[in-house]
């Protein structure tokens, strides 16, 4: 029997141990996607406690502690935080079997140094000695992506924001880690959303450019991209819970983007084609620039009425979604290759039904002797765990090149979540230790390592180029 979590934790064969202690265990990382505070960077943020910085804003334990039968009053309501944690000290032995289960463990051991168990006994005790650490010097936020050998982070930012800390963090000295904005300018493209009339006056009053005409609000667009790519943003981000495609000229596009100003809503029809020439005007901009366009496909949000108008959205009440993506995913994909601006795009679906779907339509759009220039996406969301993220990666060697595979990301809000990568690590050099020792693969430690490295590191570094 093998001790919980111990060196060899999901690693099943002597090939991964060597694999992940020799080269992957030590790479740096680079965050491509997450949704981490440019402000608490760059004030360096001290938690007051554990539950601070384990529990605020994350809705995979909330989901968790309500499914244990935890009364929200001590998941988001007013209980205190030394309760909270109590609650999910309560919870965290009924998540054996959820990643939740090794993640939580994982941070104690990483960060903290614990190496015991968290349940209702022990919560006292561990509550105490990392509440003394985080009083202590060499755990504020920036000491937690510095030791996780954090080289890049990249954040998620609306178009209108001022990106007033990225410019901050752009001018400290004594802070090596480079901390650039991501573009997601999904509320410019969601017509028929609440507030979309309202975005647009933002965007008016930040760009300084009169929004009653489409061309330009294009131009707002673009300027805002361009403003962006000054600070080093290289990479944009789409929210496609519904992927729409459909053939349609700027004259469409206007007079539908007019109407929406003048009338609030469009029928689907028109909300299809304004963001079918929107998207693919953005596109455009991105190949010019040389960004990566990620697209985020199949998530069901914000499914409890009743709980969004009591917390508001992404707190937990959100699930996977099972629309048709490859025949308007390929035609939105095929319109930017036919015009000669498809930028390096990652796709990634939060329905595991859509992996070969993925996995065989990237490999229509591959060329311009870029490796791996449209990627299968990490695993997501619900996927990040060990099953979806080991099917992820085989629907990619099967179908595909998992040696060109760009890997993990945190896709978090916590600075803790860092430890996600050693578990994704560890997944990436089991699997391939499993071939080797299955003979399905030569016991080639030099190309092994080369592979092992690329994922977690070097390929990455090479396709955002920042």
């Amino acid at each position: 029997m093998k001790q919980f979590m111990d060196d060899h934790f999901l690693l099943t064969n002597d090939t991964a141990y060597k694999l992940y202690y020799n080269y992957a265990k030590d790479m740096p990382i680079i965050d491509y996607h997450c949704h981490l505070s440019p402000k608490e960077i760059y004030e360096n943020k001290k938690f007051n406690n554990l539950t601070e910085a384990w529990l605020y804003g994350d809705h995979y334990k909330w989901r968790a502690m309500r499914a244990n039968g935890i009364k929200e009053e001590y998941i988001t309501g007013s209980a205190s935080d030394y309760e909270k944690f109590l609650a999910w000290s309560k919870t965290v032995p009924m998540t054996i079997g959820n990643p939740l289960y090794n993640w939580t463990h994982l941070e104690l051991q990483r960060f903290f140094g614990i190496y015991e168990i968290l349940n209702e006994n022990s919560a006292p005790a561990i509550w105490k000695t990392v509440n003394e650490k985080l009083h202590s010097d060499g755990f504020a936020v920036r000491d937690f992506i510095t030791k996780s050998n954090v080289e890049i982070v990249c954040t998620t930012d609306d178009p209108v924001d001022s990106l007033e800390y990225h410019l901050k963090l752009k001018e400290e000295k004594d802070f090596d880690v480079k901390v650039l904005p991501s573009f997601r300018p999904d509320k410019g493209l969601e017509i028929n959303r609440e507030g979309f009339k309202e975005w647009v006056q933002k965007l008016e009053a930040v760009t300084n450019i009169r929004m009653d005409d489409y061309d330009q609000f294009l131009l707002a667009l673009q300027s805002r991209i361009e403003y962006f790519h000054s600070l080093g943003g290289r990479v944009s981000d789409h929210a496609l819970d519904t992927v729409m495609y459909e053939e349609t000229t700027k004259d469409e596009a206007a007079a539908i983007y007019k109407k929406a100003l003048q009338l609030g809503k469009v029928s689907i029809e028109e909300e299809t084609k304004y963001k079918s020439y929107t998207l693919t005007f953005l596109g455009k901009q991105y190949a010019r620039l040389g960004w990566v366009m990620q697209f985020h496909i199949n998530a069901s949000r914000n499914n409890n009425t009743r709980m969004l108008n009591q917390l508001g959205p992404d707190t937990g009440y959100d699930s996977i979604n099972d629309a048709q993506i490859a025949k308007p995913l390929c035609d939105l994909l095929d319109a930017l290759e036919r015009a000669n601006a498809l930028p390096k795009t990652i796709l990634y679906s939060l329905n595991p039904k859509d992996n070969y779907v993925l996995a065989s339509l990237i490999g229509s759009f591959q060329g311009g002797g870029v490796a791996g220039k449209i990627q299968f996406g990490t695993a997501w969301w619900f996927n990040d765990q060990k099953d979806g993220m080991l099917e992820q990666m085989k629907a990619l060697a099967n179908l595909g090149l998992l040696s060109r595979f760009i890997g993990m990301l945190t896709d978090s809000r916590s600075f803790l979540s860092y430890t996600r990568h050693e578990y994704f690590r560890r997944l990436v050099c089991d699997l391939i230790g499993q071939w080797v020792e299955n003979g399905e693969v030569p016991n080639d430690e030099n190309l092994l390592a080369a592979i092992v490295q690329g994922i977690c590191y070097h390929n990455a570094n090479k396709y955002f180029q920042m």
